[in-house]
């Protein structure tokens, strides 16, 4: 007898969660704030489950206790209470502001010198400029801020912190209403790579490898090299960066190196798709946006440009796709512009109606480096306010979702910065 009141409770209770989940089962709607129209390619996660809308702004989720959260590329993410849905009968619509971030780029130690953020942040004010990208795992392997993921300190990543208290920079900067992008440097690491070699790239002859600057790289097929960014971005996703844009997300551009996998295009595709799929996992509870810095003939090469770097694959995982379209960069020009760094409005306009071209997607997912450094591959002529004015053109018409300038020195002068009306 009790075991069938046992079974006969336990059928209670599998009815009872079946009814529960047909009742909280929800359909979100997502809108442009100001037409109301709706949104296609909009990510819906709800307790860590993310679907995509559909042409018709639409995602169907189960329900679940917590929030719905919401982003789409040309829009600030946003969340809501999931109770919310209850009383709209298991549909929420989500209404999003459209937003295009326009932004300067501040170095591991750029952000951490009054000088340099102080004039980013007057030129901020005084341009169209709306966001920074801001280096938190840098080019040389150095997390400038006091990181509680445990790798840091153990290979020698927390030697120099230049940031102090970068939760609440973070929370200074975003009460200017400025749009916080954390530049995680990926597999480009040398104190990983030193402290820990059999995570390493090593030569043909077993010696560690090292690029043109002298640093050495990580393995992108070693698990334990993918978890330690992946740390380090969900821990400034949690400070509330809002989005994670990740860098030198490749292998080196060398050949002959050995890794733990067979190097064949096959597995770097795979690999670098999926570290990035992995990131999109990680990375879901928090609603940030992730973006990949890639090379600019990405957009032009077919195969992987032999660093795992394929245009199709990449752009399956990510919100936004971030050449790096530097005129300097093409020293083989592209097709009709032998001498790219005399047309720099062409260069990045063009590649970014190719990587249209070829994916289908909108503008609005890709959003490109600019140059406004001196070329050094060329005539070293200095690129100015008309070479960067011509390269925000370009990037304006074509629509993308927005554009970053890049100057290793984070030196800004305005020049070419449209002023706005602030």
């Amino acid at each position: 007898m009790r075991g069938v009141l046992r079974r006969c409770g336990l059928l209670a209770v599998l009815l009872w969660l079946a009814v529960q989940g047909t009742a909280w089962a929800m359909s979100v709607r997502a809108v442009d704030a100001a037409s109301r129209r709706p949104i296609e390619g909009a990510r819906v996660t709800i307790a860590g489950r993310v679907e995509v809308t559909d042409a018709a702004g639409i995602a169907n989720l189960p329900g679940a206790m917590g929030t719905v959260a919401v982003r789409a590329a040309g829009y600030r993410r946003t969340e809501r209470p999931a109770a919310d849905a209850q009383a709209q009968a298991g549909t929420i619509e989500v209404a999003l502001d459209a937003f295009v971030p326009k932004a300067l780029y501040l170095s591991f130690y750029g952000i951490g010198d009054a000088g340099l953020r102080g004039a980013a942040l007057k030129l901020i004010e005084e341009t169209e400029l709306n966001a920074l990208v801001i280096d938190v795992k840098g080019d040389r392997g150095g997390i400038p801020y006091h990181s509680g993921v445990a790798t840091a300190a153990q290979v020698g990543a927390q030697q120099i912190i230049t940031v102090r208290d970068l939760p609440g920079l973070v929370g200074q900067l975003h009460a200017r209403g400025i749009y916080l992008v954390a530049r995680v440097v990926a597999f480009k690491d040398d104190p990983l790579a030193r402290s820990r070699p059999e995570l390493a790239v090593h030569a043909r002859e077993g010696s560690l490898f090292v690029d043109r600057e002298g640093l050495a790289w990580t393995d992108p097929f070693r698990r334990e090299v993918r978890e330690y960014v992946l740390d380090v971005a969900e821990e400034v996703a949690r400070m509330g960066f809002d989005e994670i844009q990740f860098d030198y997300v490749r292998f080196p551009d060398e050949m002959g190196l050995v890794f733990s996998e067979p190097n064949t295009e096959a597995n770097r595709v795979a690999a670098i798709a999926g570290f990035l799929s992995e990131a999109g996992r990680r990375l879901a509870p928090y609603n940030v946006f992730i973006a990949a810095d890639v090379f600019g003939y990405t957009l032009w090469n077919l195969d992987d440009t032999d660093i795992g770097q394929r245009l199709e694959d990449l752009m399956k995982h990510v919100d936004y796709l971030s050449p790096m379209l530097y005129p300097s960069s093409f020293q083989f020009g592209i097709p009709r512009y032998a001498n790219p760094v005399a047309h720099p409005y062409e260069i990045v306009r063009l590649s970014l109606d190719n990587a249209r071209h070829r994916t289908g997607l909108p503008p609005a997912r890709f959003r490109p480096w600019l140059q406004a450094f001196r070329d050094y591959a060329f005539d070293r002529r200095e690129f100015g306010g008309d070479e960067i004015a011509a390269q925000i053109r370009a990037a304006e018409s074509f629509g993308a979702g927005g554009w970053m300038l890049w100057n290793p020195r984070n030196v800004y002068d305005g020049a070419g910065i449209p002023k706005g009306d602030k």
